[in-house]
């Protein structure tokens, strides 16, 4: 799908889109295979009282009253919607300040100016922190160009790296599933 933008063709447009169709089925057909796993995965733990049994009855139960709320409608004021505001939003808040937490941990670890690259990564660090807040301008003008260019520029270049490492990594690991190479999923590992 990548390479359809670098062939400006109508027949590599056709096939892109046929690409997107074939993706909307697959997508159907792993949707209904992902949550009848989930409810044949929750419902022998319910059985056999496994550990953690209790999170299977809150999950099964979540399963259903989010997809009665959702085949009632997905509008700004319907049920579907006001539970994933008062619900979502706060357990994603709660996860996201404690990545806080482990990030600023993290980053006191890795800030240690011990070795060339740990100091220029510690100057960068700061010169963004103080270049996006209010104040860092009024302490010296340049601050907030010098910010900037390092989260477009640098910064860019890491994020696309990332990226692509996290795609080929998918690419892989799904061809390994499909041709049988990777099994770990199916429980036993190989």
């Amino acid at each position: 799908m990548a390479i359809q933008f670098f062939i400006p063709h109508q027949i590599s447009l056709e096939v892109y889109r046929g690409a997107l169709d074939w993706l909307m089925i697959i997508a159907g057909f792993t949707m209904v295979l992902g949550i009848g796993s989930l409810i044949i995965h929750h419902t022998n733990k319910l059985k056999h009282q496994g550990e953690g049994w209790g999170y299977s009855v809150v999950t099964l139960l979540g399963l259903v009253v989010m997809a009665i709320a959702g085949v009632r409608g997905m509008g700004i004021d319907t049920p579907f919607m006001q539970i994933f505001i008062y619900a979502q939003n706060p357990i994603q808040a709660t996860m996201f300040s404690l990545l806080a937490f482990f990030i600023a941990s993290a980053a006191y670890r890795a800030f240690r100016a011990r070795s060339f690259v740990a100091t220029l990564l510690l100057l960068a660090a700061i010169i963004v922190m103080i270049g996006r807040v209010p104040i860092g301008a009024k302490i010296w003008p340049p601050i907030r160009d010098i910010s900037n260019w390092l989260l477009d520029y640098p910064n860019m270049v890491a994020k696309r790296a990332i990226v692509l490492g996290v795609g080929l990594g998918m690419i892989s690991t799904a061809l390994k599933i499909i041709l049988g190479i990777e099994r770990s999923y199916l429980g036993g590992g190989k």
